[in-house]
């Protein structure tokens, strides 16, 4: 009995390395070639209607890309973005990227999103299709954001919904913002102003 208790033990150890496996996967994402990507410029994704979106029809624009969720307490930020939109559309896009992967707060279809931010903050700002920010199915522009060895130095990616990056006009990640920071804050404008 005793061995029979060893071995059980032994058995249920391995199979929970074995569950631990996606951590070693967190760069994974299936519709990825795993081939890295040496430039933001270099991407290609679908906004909220299904239509490509070539990342290189943003050169020379300074950007701030933001995950983003329907039901969350910083869901208000969709104001304050919508209103830095209007303010500073001239000299920033605001992209935004709904995701669930926090307290499942983003539990829509594309379409359910895009009704809920037309409706409720009147947004006009690009918006993309749901992807995963985090965890093993990470989307790979969230991995460029978050992994310094492919975007120079930040290896922090998102803790919860409305975290910032701000990329510059060279396509270069300048700044990390943690979803407490208002997309009105003074540093994000005078990174705009700059």
């Amino acid at each position: 009995m005793k061995t029979l208790l060893v071995i059980f033990s032994i058995v249920l150890f391995a199979c929970g390395k074995t569950l631990e496996r996606p951590k070693d996967l967190a760069n994974f994402h299936p519709s990825y070639d795993q081939t890295m990507e040496s430039s933001f410029y270099n991407f290609k994704m679908k906004d909220i209607n299904g239509k490509e979106v070539d990342f290189s029809s943003f050169k020379g624009k300074k950007l701030l890309l933001v995950n983003v969720a329907s039901k969350c307490g910083y869901t208000k930020q969709y104001a304050q973005l919508q209103e830095l939109n209007e303010t500073y559309g001239d000299k920033v896009v605001i992209l935004g990227f709904p995701a669930n992967n926090f307290g499942g707060q983003e539990p829509g279809s594309n379409e359910e999103i895009k009704a809920f931010c037309d409706t409720e903050f009147g947004v006009t700002f690009p918006m993309f299709e749901k992807i995963s920010v985090k965890g093993f199915d990470k989307h790979p522009l969230y991995r460029w954001l978050s992994d310094a060895s492919q975007n120079g130095w930040n290896n922090e990616e998102p803790s919860w919904n409305f975290c910032k990056y701000f990329i510059n006009e060279k396509g270069e990640l300048v700044k990390f913002f943690p979803s407490a920071v208002n997309p009105l804050d003074e540093e994000i404008l005078k990174l705009i102003e700059a």
